[in-house]
């Protein structure tokens, strides 16, 4: 049997209230896995106005992009925004307050946002709030990869999101949702061919893989000293990736200032990630895909990883340089 799409958008307005009635609010409130939602049943069919990525805030996408893959392997960032969509249309209901209790913009009840609260993400409020975006999205996405996200499974993500709201017809209008978003635009990086191997500074860094760190090791004509440092593999890759017409300073320190400074959510493969480690001591080259090619430290080799280590850890920021 086909189960019904809610509107959970439409669920927290004054006339949805009017339609369920208080015995099936106080159902919801009891229920629901995160929140006491407004919860509202409506025919499947087509998707509102607003499931293009361009409806998402700025700042929302960023937060959707960076939680999913820093909390949770197996979750996608379309389903934390398609949660964030049907919820509060990404923040911008009036009140965000269910008359259940669910506060905020992904709609926790408090006493199950503190389950999910810590620690707390970059930009978020000290102490935590439900309330603040940053803390919101990652204890979501932290909720779902509890409750099955993390397997990677239809089966997973359905158990994961039925936790955020016991209701089937919840699960069927994010799922829906969630594939109009990954299907409306592609991932940062992924316009270069998904892994980014398309860009030739990614492909310059990628032929170094396996070469051993040696500090103050490399530059723009390769290895020295037996190896590369990490400001050493950027300056080979982008000098031999953009056919030797951009040759950067040799430390990660100043590299932090070559180039055009570029939004997060827009990084794409070639980009270099500058993160404030040791005093902006770190620096790689973004692959798409939220992998970064590295030089990592003493008794590792070049290699290239989940930036999600990073995202958390350090402060970081991303320049264009080619």
């Amino acid at each position: 049997m086909k189960r019904p799409v809610l509107a959970v958008g439409a669920g927290l307005s004054g006339v949805a209230v009017a339609l369920i009635g208080v015995l099936v609010l106080f159902v919801a409130a009891v229920a629901n896995g995160a929140a006491g939602h407004q919860d509202t049943q409506t025919t499947t069919g087509n998707l509102p106005p607003g499931s293009q990525v361009s409806d998402i805030p700025a700042r929302m996408l960023t937060l959707y992009r960076q939680a999913a893959p820093t909390t949770c392997r197996g979750l996608d960032w379309s389903v934390l925004a398609a949660i964030g969509k049907v919820e509060t249309d990404h923040g911008r209901h009036p009140t965000m307050r269910s008359d259940a209790g669910a506060v905020g913009p992904m709609q926790f009840l408090p006493s199950t946002f503190t389950a999910y609260a810590d620690p707390v993400p970059p930009g978020g409020a000290t102490p935590p709030t439900p309330w603040d975006p940053a803390d919101a999205v990652w204890a979501a996405a932290r909720m779902l990869c509890a409750n099955g996200a993390k397997t990677g499974t239809d089966d997973g993500l359905y158990r994961a999101i039925y936790s955020y709201n016991h209701a089937g017809w919840y699960v069927d209008k994010v799922l829906a949702q969630a594939r109009a978003y990954a299907a409306a635009a592609p991932r940062p990086g992924e316009a270069e061919g998904g892994d980014g191997s398309g860009n030739a500074i990614v492909r310059a860094a990628l032929g170094q893989l396996g070469i051993p760190y040696v500090w103050g090791g490399g530059g723009i004509n390769g290895p020295s000293g037996g190896g590369y440092d990490c400001s050493g593999l950027t300056s080979y890759a982008v000098y031999q990736g953009t056919g030797h017409r951009v040759a950067l300073p040799r430390t990660s320190q100043e590299q932090r200032h070559v180039g055009t400074p570029v939004p997060r959510e827009d990084m794409q493969p070639g980009d270099l990630i500058v993160f404030n480690r040791h005093g902006w001591g770190h620096v790689g080259i973004y692959a798409g895909n939220y992998q970064m090619i590295d030089a990592p430290k003493p008794g590792k080799s070049v290699e290239a990883i989940s930036l999600a280590g990073y995202w958390e850890q350090y402060a970081w920021s991303v320049r264009r340089v080619a």
